[in-house]
């Protein structure tokens, strides 16, 4: 069985957890070689195949962007002859950033990360909406297989899009655990969030949760990274970093008095078990899959309620230690390892 992972539409940094999710599959299924799986990547992310054997599609071009990869979606779906010959003799290709480029006939797996757009409508454009209308919603009811992130996707994905049960299945993410652990450093006086300022992350309420935190502890700081994150900057105690290399987010995490994660809306959410990993209590969202990816090891709180998010901190760092021990007792459940182990056989199934 010949399988390929069509990483085109990848744009390092701009992808969010997709791109986390889509590297560390790769990075999985390299290191266990027990299915003969080829990368074919674009130029702008030559290194995307983690290990695997990689093919660059010189063709794509270098889109850089998310606008740019509309426009590089579109070229490909009208071109498709210039992408097929680097599929031939593949028995199953699989999208793991869900958008199918370019369609081939082999058998296909779609990852649907979320059905976002159909659950919150009104956080999106009218334009954005179409578009994942057409690719997300018709790559994933075109799909042979469907995967998603969590049970509580594969619920929202079968009554939103009307999808056959036994063609969804729920394979968790994985965590880098020798890049999140604990630190040698001490705990400073910060909360951190990594998100970028999407609608959906929330970052308003933040904000009004962190004031009425700093009323109680004036020298408490709330630290903001991700891409765009520097909007937020010149707020009381607030230092917005925007985008941050990987190391230092891990020194962020590792040092952090409580990670604060008040998204309204997570497929999966993987910032919460990385901070478990790295021993660093977590109070985040009841909303999405949150709860369960957590699964009582974090302080759950009702993210549209300032109050709520301020008393779910308050409640984190009164339970720093316990809240350790549970947080990377959870993390270690997921690996990437075990991720791609269940993609495997995912594989094994369409193919068969």
């Amino acid at each position: 069985m010949r399988v390929a992972l069509s990483l085109l539409t990848l744009v390092p940094g701009v992808s969010g957890g997709s791109e986390t999710y889509a590297r560390g599959l790769a990075r999985g299924l390299a290191s266990r070689a027990q299915v003969d799986v080829t990368a074919i990547v674009p130029p702008i992310a030559p290194d995307a195949g983690e290990g695997l054997p990689t093919e660059v599609a010189t063709e794509w071009g270098q889109a850089s962007s998310s606008a740019a990869r509309a426009w590089a979606v579109g070229r490909a779906s009208a071109r498709a002859g210039r992408f097929r010959r680097r599929f031939e003799g593949v028995d199953v290709v699989h999208y793991p950033l869900t958008v199918p480029v370019p369609r081939v006939e082999a058998r296909r797996v779609v990852t649907l990360h979320d059905v976002q757009h159909l659950d919150l409508p009104r956080l999106f454009s009218p334009a954005t909406r179409a578009y994942r209308r057409v690719t997300y919603d018709g790559a994933a009811r075109a799909a042979d297989l469907v995967i998603v992130p969590s049970d509580f996707v594969r619920e929202r994905a079968i009554a939103r899009l009307g999808l056959d049960p036994q063609r969804v299945r729920a394979i968790p993410l994985g965590v880098d655990h020798e890049r999140f652990a604990p630190g040698s450093a001490p705990r400073d006086a910060f909360l951190l969030y990594p998100a970028r300022p999407w609608p959906h992350k929330n970052h308003e309420r933040l904000l009004e949760a962190f004031s009425l935190l700093r009323a109680g502890r004036p020298d408490l700081r709330l630290v903001l990274c991700g891409v765009g994150s520097e909007r937020f900057a010149g707020r009381p105690g607030v230092d917005a970093l925007g985008a941050v290399p990987g190391p230092r987010l891990v020194d962020l995490l590792q040092r952090a008095a409580c990670l604060v994660f008040p998204s309204l809306y997570e497929g999966f959410g993987s910032p919460p078990l990385e901070a478990m990993a790295c021993g660093t209590p977590v109070a985040a969202s009841t909303r999405g899959s949150i709860p369960e990816v957590c699964d009582g090891a974090a302080v759950l709180f009702d993210p549209e309620d300032p109050a709520a998010i301020a008393a779910g901190v308050e409640e984190a760092l009164a339970r720093t230690d316990e809240l350790r021990e549970a947080g990377r007792a959870r993390a270690a459940e997921f690996t990437w390892e075990r991720t791609a182990e269940a993609h495997e056989g995912a594989y094994r199934a369409v193919a068969a």
